[in-house]
């Protein structure tokens, strides 16, 4: 195979990717956005730890 088909084949690829629409579930995307994540909690109370040993 010639490189002319090779970057023909990489281009069509990279088309695909870039217009194509991924399905999105955002149901799920808002429940995990609007519940905290518990390492958010962990990270937060580590921080006080720190800053009160200074």
């Amino acid at each position: 195979m010639g490189r002319g088909r090779q970057k023909a084949k990489h281009t069509k690829v990279a088309r695909e990717l870039k217009y194509s629409s991924p399905d999105m579930d955002l149901s799920q995307l808002q429940r995990e956005l609007s519940t905290p994540a518990e390492s958010e909690s962990q990270y937060s109370s580590d921080e006080s730890e720190e800053d009160s040993k200074d």
